[in-house]
């Protein structure tokens, strides 16, 4: 059974840095591909970043200040988040599917496993 967890929201100041977690399990992720996703309250969900192989995505909006990882050892993608602002803040979900999509990996529909999500708060 493909699971996903999220790990590592928070509060954090304007500025400031957080690195997300999303540990696979029931697949490898080296050979899959995963994304994360964010929704802020009464907006519309966002793609913000995927990773298939070697390629990555970022969307506009983190371009230069996210960057998307994954430990194979961990079966884990991460997500380094620097430089954050208020409007990061949001619910922030990772997402997967157990194949290999390369540069063609979405930032919209398309992922059929789901995490739970974890809060990013950005705010003085």
């Amino acid at each position: 059974q493909l699971q996903l967890v999220e790990s590592g929201g928070g509060l954090v100041q304007p500025g400031g840095s957080l690195r997300l977690s999303c540990r696979a399990s029931g697949f490898n992720a080296a050979v899959g591909t995963i994304a994360w996703f964010r929704q802020a309250p009464g907006k519309e969900r966002e793609g913000v970043s995927c990773i298939s192989g070697s390629n990555t995505k970022y969307g506009d909006s983190v371009k230069g200040r996210f960057t998307i990882s994954r430990d194979n050892a961990k079966n884990t993608v991460f997500l380094q988040m620097n430089r954050l602002k208020p409007e990061d803040t949001g619910v922030y979900n990772c997402a997967a599917v157990p194949y290999f999509l390369g540069s063609a990996c979405p930032l919209s529909n398309g992922y059929g496993n789901w995490g739970q999500g974890t809060q990013v708060t950005v705010s003085s």
